[in-house]
């Protein structure tokens, strides 16, 4: 009995794995458990502390559908007050992936940019480079986002 549980455990855990988007909200990377956007760090203080900080759990927004948790009332507010302009582009999902076509890549939320105003979280320092040094990725990216978004919502539905 042990052993056959065992194996339903691990065949959900590579659909959910393996499968793109399958444990996605939608629109927004809450990674592959759970419904928190950017790992729970704070969308604002990327533009306020020019650094990635981790949110409080206490200190939470919802928005899209998803969590989004800072690291103190002044950014929740700054955030709940105009989410487009702190949220991360293409829903927190890594700029380069996107640039490739591709929603698979996790992010690490220290790999980040701004870029004219706007936040690119990225799998790691290499993507985040590339996506701001390497001629056309970041207009890769721009071009292919409106078709990956409405793949992602059609998932979600």
């Amino acid at each position: 009995m042990i052993n056959y549980m065992n194996k339903i455990v691990v065949l959900v855990l590579a659909l959910v794995l393996c499968v793109p988007g399958l444990a996605s909200a939608g629109e927004i990377n809450t990674g592959y458990f759970g419904n928190v956007a950017i790992k729970g760090y704070d969308p604002v203080a990327y533009f306020t502390e020019q650094r990635a900080m981790k949110g409080i759990e206490d200190i939470a927004h919802e928005w899209l559908g998803a969590v989004w948790n800072f690291s103190n009332e002044k950014h929740k507010k700054l955030f709940s007050d105009n989410p487009v302009k702190y949220a991360p582009q293409y829903g927190g999902y890594c700029a380069d992936g996107i640039a490739y076509g591709d929603t698979t890549t996790n992010i690490d939320p220290e790999a980040w940019r701004i870029i004219e105003g706007r936040l690119y979280l990225n799998y790691d320092q290499g993507s985040a480079i590339e996506i701001e040094e390497l001629v056309g990725q970041l207009e890769k990216s721009v071009e292919n986002w409106p078709k990956i978004r409405a793949n992602l919502l059609k998932r979600s539905d």
